[in-house]
């Protein structure tokens, strides 16, 4: 019998039917380590602030991968040569370039694991998943570590105007109503071009480039580090930090055999490359173990650990307060000997519900990487430089808010 295997159609809500390639990236895509994205909250807790954040990393990698298709068929009609085998590399290393976030996402990027960016555990998905595709990932593989000749097919992945950023700042703005957000990715990527291996914009599209770099910036400070969210992501942490607290201490905290094994230790990243079990079991992690974790935990006899789960289940979550500058250590202090003598608590315990950090954000960084601009005259230059609308001190500026997270008490 004839093999009929077709592509595969997926409705988006952003961009409509989204076409997926027969072949690898169906398979990829039906992977289990894939399907596990379906799981994964794109943002977070921000569902708390806007409740129709409930997408998730899954919806987010099928609409990067669509906007490059496009930036392909784009690039190739600008007279650039990518080839089909580069072509379909690009589709997959967009298609798992959040392959290796935990739970909550950028939440608990570093509660689950030692300090490990998920762009490591992303690297390590691909590599296992390289030896299952009988190495049909190694070009996938070398664009996602920019070790591949053509410079400008990994900026395409991860540089300031990639089409990650493309697609979260438009998804992002459509779930949480925030349309400050809604960039307009078909122009960008239609103004998209190649000069000396290096991602262009035409000078067409520099009005488009300097809307996106506004967005960029309001959604930074309007959803992502929008002040109920940052306190109900630090309370996750500080909650994750308890349980992890009591285990250690020999006492009976309730999770699952594989989240159990990740609050136990603190595994590094080369714990993850000497033990291939650990990635295995790292998959198996997603938002409902957390849930179903801190449903147990609001029961606990530990009034800390009992009072933050409650707290985020129910939405009571602390206040918390902005600044822009540091909060004195007297400040603190006080909050803490208020929060001490109201729940009769220790110093050390009162700390779980009092703490103070920043959040940062700059809006573009030269330093990293540039947005080029191809002038009529051929001519490439900066966006800070091509665009009379921009302070280019203002845009590299990086702004810091100063937070201090403290309970409401009667």
């Amino acid at each position: 019998m004839l093999n009929r295997k077709k592509d595969k159609i997926i409705n988006d809500p952003i961009y409509g039917f989204v076409k997926l390639d027969k072949g690898i990236i169906t398979d990829l895509i039906d992977h289990p380590y894939f399907q596990r994205l379906r799981k994964i909250a794109q943002l977070g807790l921000s569902y708390l602030v806007y409740p129709g954040a409930h997408h998730t990393r899954f919806h987010h990698a099928i609409g990067c991968m669509h906007l490059m298709n496009k930036a392909i068929n784009q690039i190739r009609n600008k007279g650039h040569e990518i080839t089909e085998a580069e072509a379909e590399a690009l589709k997959i290393v967009i298609l798992l370039h959040d392959i290796g976030h935990g739970p909550f996402s950028h939440a608990l990027e570093h509660s689950i694991t030692s300090n490990i960016p998920h762009e490591h555990l992303s690297l390590l998905f691909m590599q296992r998943l390289n030896e299952q595709f009988n190495g049909k990932l190694s070009l996938t593989i070398e664009i996602f570590q920019n070790k591949y000749p053509k410079q400008f097919l990994h900026q395409l992945v991860s540089s300031q105007l990639d089409m990650d950023r493309l697609d979260y700042l438009k998804r992002d703005s459509f779930f949480t109503g925030v349309t400050e957000g809604n960039i307009g990715t078909e122009r960008i990527i239609n103004m998209l071009d190649v000069v000396d291996d290096k991602l262009v914009v035409e000078e067409k599209g520099i009005y488009s480039i300097e809307k996106f770099l506004i967005a960029r910036r309001l959604m930074y400070w309007q959803v992502y580090l929008h002040k109920t969210v940052v306190s109900a992501e630090n309370m996750l942490i500080k909650t994750l930090q308890r349980a992890k607290e009591l285990l250690n201490d020999g006492k009976e905290v309730y999770a699952n055999p594989y989240l159990s094994e990740f609050l136990k230790n603190n595994y590094t990243i080369i714990d993850f490359e000497n033990n291939t079990k650990l990635l295995n079991d790292f998959a198996e992690l997603d938002d409902f173990d957390i849930y179903s974790s801190l449903k147990y935990w609001k029961n606990n006899p530990d009034f800390v650990l009992s009072s933050l789960s409650k707290m985020i289940l129910n939405r009571n979550l602390l206040k918390i307060k902005v600044q822009n500058t540091a909060f004195t250590a007297s400040e603190i202090e006080t909050e803490i000997d208020t929060v001490k003598k109201s729940y009769n608590i220790s110093k050390q315990e009162a700390e779980y519900f009092i703490f103070s950090d920043k959040v940062s954000n700059s809006t573009y960084n030269i330093e990293k990487a540039n947005i080029n601009i191809l002038m009529k005259n051929g001519d490439v230059i900066d966006i800070t430089s091509a665009s009379g609308q921009f302070n280019i001190d203002a845009l590299k500026k990086t702004i810091n808010k100063y937070f201090l997270c403290y309970p409401k008490l009667k």
